[in-house]
């Protein structure tokens, strides 16, 4: 389909299995991150040999206006625009400090604004794009020591279903992925082996989802039908 997709924390984890899923689709890939430059290099390059692509990595902080404004400059008109950079914090709000807090917001919620603002005017006037947002169940439900988080992604997914009112009119659908647990390092840098087993035990699935698994759903939200957007689509083992 040679469609230009745009791949937000890209380096590790689920944005990681995100970009393997949209090479194997011979889709064009501009894929970023924060900090972890010489990695995604090496990835765009070994996803280059592997499915004969074009693939360029950029290190843009998503939480960072500028940046993005000057990736896009780069990077011209996208078709697919998959907002994965995320980061988390576990502990008590009274613990919180002010800079932790912009930090969760700005990653996690921000970044989606600075992102959309740039791609949605190509999109609008080609009359056609795809906008997939990575969420979480936390933004339905919240979670205990994860107010910034959970308050971060439940404005994604009011984010995702206004905008979605916004640009049906212009054919440009925009639908978000609601992970439950899924095996990554995100997860295990917070969560101690022993919360993970509890987590494990209470999912009806019997297990934590794969980062894979949500990057076949992100490509099939790519290719889902035009009538389908504004949802928000759970994937949790049946947990929620």
């Amino acid at each position: 389909m040679n469609r230009k997709v745009l791949i937000t924390g890209a380096s590790r984890g689920i944005g990681y299995s995100i970009a393997n899923s949209f090479a194997n689709n011979r889709d064009k890939l501009i894929l970023t991150c924060r900090e972890n430059i010489d990695i995604l290099e090496e990835y765009a390059n070994e996803l280059t040999e592997e499915y004969g692509i074009y693939c360029e990595a950029y290190k843009c902080d998503a939480a960072d206006p500028t940046a993005v404004k000057e990736l896009f400059e780069k990077i011209g008109e996208i078709d697919v625009l998959v907002n994965n950079a995320g980061v988390a914090w576990l502990g008590l709000l009274t613990d919180m400090e002010e800079d932790d807090w912009r930090r969760v917001i700005g990653t996690n919620l921000d970044s989606l604004f600075y992102t959309c603002k740039c791609a949605v005017p190509g999109m609008v006037r080609r009359g056609s794009g795809k906008i997939i947002n990575i969420s979480s169940v936390w933004g339905s439900v919240g979670a205990s020591c994860e107010v910034a988080y959970s308050a971060s992604k439940g404005g994604v997914n009011s984010f995702t279903r206004a905008l979605a009112k916004e640009l049906a009119p212009s054919n440009v659908q925009v639908n978000a992925i609601a992970c439950g647990v899924i095996d990554t390092d995100m997860n295990r840098k917070h969560l101690s082996d022993e919360d993970l087993e509890v987590l494990r035990q209470e999912i009806p699935a019997g297990r934590m989802g794969k980062p894979q698994e949500v990057g076949e759903m992100a490509l099939m939200l790519s290719n889902a039908p035009e009538y389908l957007t504004g949802q928000i689509l759970t994937m949790d083992g049946g947990w929620i």
